[in-house]
C-alpha cells in the first residue's frame, strides 16, 4: 500500500502529470503551459536563427520556458525567476540600470550637430499617444477587452520601440500586463528591419529617398558635457516623473563625455548592462506564464503595439517630408523613421533603405540624430503617461 502511494506521489510530481491536469486549457484540450513553452521556443528561434535581438529574446524565451514548467514554481515568489523579478523589475531598478548603460554608449553629437532632428524624434512618439486613446476606445467597443487608463498608458508606450521604458512604465502602472507588453515591445524592436521599410517606401518617393544631406558639423566636447546636465535640468523643472529614466540616461552619458571616469563608463557600457540584460530578460520571461498571458487582452496588446509602432514610424517620415519642404538644407525624409528609440537599429535600417536608391548616400549619422532624440522622447512620453495616470 505504501509502495502504491509512493508511486502515485512520484507520478503526481512529474511534468507530464502537470500538463495533463493543467488549469489553463486551450480549446479544452491543449495545456496552456505547453502553448507558452512553444512560444518560448519561438522566441529562441527568432533570436538564434533569425538573429532578431538575440541579447534579449534569448533570455526572455528561455525564461518563458522555465516559467511554464508544471509544478516547479520557478516563477513564483520563492522561485528562481520570481526572486530576480522582485529584486530588480517590480521596483523598476533593472530598466534604470539599462538606461544608464544606454546613456554611456550613446553619442548625442549627431543630435547636437543638427538640433532640428529632435523634432523627428518627438514626432515618432505620436504613435504612443494615438494608441493610448485607441486602447481606451477598444475597451468601449469590445466587451472582452477592458483596459483602464493605467493599462492603456502602459500599452501605448510600446510604440516607442523602447523595451526598458515599456517595462518601467508597466511595472509602475500595470504590472499584470508586463509579460505581454514586454514581449510585444522587444518583438517589435527585433522586427524593425521588417516592419519599417515598407512604411518608409510607401510614404516617400524615389526622389526623396535619393536626397543627399550635407555633412554634419563638428560638436565640441564642451557641448557634449553640458548637454546631459541641461537635459536633466529641464526635466526636473517641467516633468519630474520622467527624471528616473532621464537621470539614469544622462548620468551614463555624462560619464562617457566627461572623459575623467573611463572605468565607470566602460563598466556601464559592458559589464553592468550585460549583467542586467541577462537578469531582466529572465525576469520578463517569468511573466509569460499561461494563466497570465493567454487572455483576450494579450491579443489586443500585440495589435495595439504594432499600430503604435507603425504610426510612430509614419509620423516621423511625414514630418521629415515637411521639414524638407520648409528647410533651406536638404532633409531626407527617411531619417524620420529613426525617431523611434530602437538604437541604433532604426538608424541602420534608414541607411540601408537610402542606399537601396543611391549606393553613395550615407544617412547613418544623420539618422542617429532623431534616433537618440527618440530615446529621450520615449522617456519623456513615459513621464507624461505616469503623470496622467497617477491619482491626484
Amino acid at each position: 500500500m505504501e509502495f502504491l502511494q509512493s508511486m502515485q506521489q512520484l507520478w503526481q510530481s512529474t511534468g507530464l502529470y502537470g500538463f495533463l491536469n493543467s488549469e489553463v486549457l486551450i480549446f479544452g484540450l491543449v495545456p496552456g503551459e505547453l502553448i507558452m513553452i512553444l512560444v518560448g521556443l519561438g522566441l529562441l528561434y527568432l533570436g538564434i536563427v533569425k538573429k532578431f535581438e538575440p541579447l534579449l529574446l534569448l533570455p526572455i524565451g528561455f525564461g518563458g520556458i522555465l516559467a511554464n514548467i508544471p509544478l516547479a514554481g520557478i516563477a513564483g515568489p520563492e522561485g528562481f525567476l520570481g526572486i530576480i523579478y522582485n529584486f530588480g523589475v517590480s521596483n523598476g531598478l533593472f530598466p534604470l540600470l539599462i538606461f544608464m548603460g544606454v546613456g554611456a554608449m550613446t553619442d548625442f553629437g549627431p543630435l547636437l550637430a543638427h538640433p532640428k532632428t529632435a523634432l523627428l524624434g518627438a514626432a515618432a512618439q505620436f504613435g504612443i499617444f494615438f494608441t493610448f486613446l485607441a486602447a481606451l476606445g477598444l475597451s468601449d467597443l469590445l466587451p472582452v477587452v477592458n483596459f483602464s487608463i493605467r493599462q492603456a498608458s502602459a500599452i501605448s508606450i510600446i510604440g516607442g520601440a523602447d523595451g526598458p521604458t515599456a517595462i518601467y512604465v508597466s511595472t509602475k502602472l500595470a504590472p499584470e500586463l508586463l509579460g505581454a507588453i514586454a514581449v510585444a515591445a522587444y518583438s517589435y524592436m527585433a522586427l524593425v528591419p521588417i516592419i519599417q521599410p515598407p512604411i518608409m517606401r510607401a510614404l516617400t518617393t524615389s526622389a526623396e529617398r535619393n536626397i543627399v544631406m550635407t555633412q554634419l558639423r563638428h560638436v565640441s566636447r564642451t557641448e557634449k558635457v553640458i548637454f546631459p546636465i541641461l537635459v536633466l535640468g529641464l526635466c526636473i523643472l517641467f516633468l519630474p516623473d520622467a527624471t528616473p529614466l532621464i537621470g539614469a540616461l544622462m548620468f551614463g552619458n555624462l560619464a562617457r563625455e566627461s572623459g575623467v571616469v573611463d572605468r565607470l563608463s566602460d563598466t556601464m557600457q559592458n559589464a553592468l548592462i550585460n549583467s542586467v540584460t541577462i537578469l531582466l530578460g529572465l525576469a520578463v520571461g517569468s511573466k509569460l506564464q499561461a494563466d497570465k498571458f493567454l487572455m483576450p487582452e494579450t491579443l489586443g496588446i500585440i495589435v495595439l503595439g504594432l499600430i503604435a509602432f507603425s504610426i510612430g514610424t509614419a509620423a516621423g517620415v511625414l514630418l521629415g517630408k515637411l521639414m524638407n519642404l520648409l528647410s533651406r538644407e536638404p532633409v531626407n525624409p527617411l531619417i524620420g523613421a529613426a525617431g523611434v528609440s530602437a538604437v541604433p537599429m532604426a538608424a541602420r535600417v534608414v541607411n540601408r533603405v537610402g542606399q537601396e536608391e543611391n549606393h553613395q548616400n550615407m544617412l547613418l549619422m544623420h539618422a542617429m540624430g532623431p534616433n537618440v532624440a527618440g530615446v529621450i522622447g520615449s522617456a519623456v512620453a513615459a513621464g507624461i503617461l505616469i503623470a496622467l495616470s497617477s491619482p491626484l
